[in-house]
This record gives structure tokens, C-alpha cells and sequence, in this order.
């Protein structure tokens, strides 16, 4: 199962999801606001794109029309007050993704 997470900058949330789920599922990061934004290929290569609020969904709808109604995009709906591997985000990221468990097999 290829996940990929998406947030603002690729720096806190999504690079953490990444790092914490690789062992489980093959991973990539993405950020939309970043000088090299996600692309529709990294987009196309997802099973399952895992964004961290409802915007975001909402902004690759807008960059990606033809993949947005193609994909499964789920939003943990984790906001952006958490730095990279903070033990919180880490505790939050896994407690959002078992609900999607079931889905992710």
C-alpha cells in the first residue's frame, strides 16, 4: 500500500507520518506550499493520499481534478502546532490512523 502524506510545508506532519508509518506501508511526503509543491505524479503513484486538514484536501482538488476523483484522501485533521517527531504529533498521528486501518489493507 503506497501512502502519501500531505501537509502545508512538509516539514512537521507529513515528514513525521512518513517516517513513523514506513515500516508498515511504503511511504512519501509531500507539502503543498513548498518551492517544489506535490506533483500529480507523486499523487498518481498513491493508493491513498492522507492529508493532515480538510483545506489541503480541498487544495489538491484544485491543483489535481482528474487524480482528486480518481484517489482516496482521507484528513487526519491534525493541525499545524506540532514540530517534526514531537512525541505528541508521533501519539496523535497514530491514534488518527487506526480508524483508517481497516481501509489501508
Amino acid at each position: 500500500m503506497n501512502l502519501l502524506f500531505i501537509c502545508n510545508q512538509n516539514k512537521n506532519r507529513s515528514k513525521t507520518a512518513e517516517e513513523i508509518f514506513k515500516g508498515k506501508y511504503i511511504t512519501k511526503s509531500a507539502g503543498l506550499y513548498v518551492p517544489r509543491p506535490v506533483s500529480a505524479k507523486e499523487i498518481g503513484w498513491a493508493d491513498t493520499v492522507i492529508v493532515m486538514e480538510e483545506g489541503q484536501r480541498s487544495e489538491i482538488g484544485k491543483r489535481f481534478p482528474k487524480l482528486y476523483l480518481q484517489k482516496r484522501i482521507l484528513s487526519l485533521d491534525i493541525p499545524d502546532v506540532y514540530s517534526y517527531n514531537d512525541p505528541r504529533l508521533v501519539k496523535l498521528l497514530k491514534s488518527k490512523m487506526k480508524k483508517y486501518t481497516p481501509l489501508l489493507t
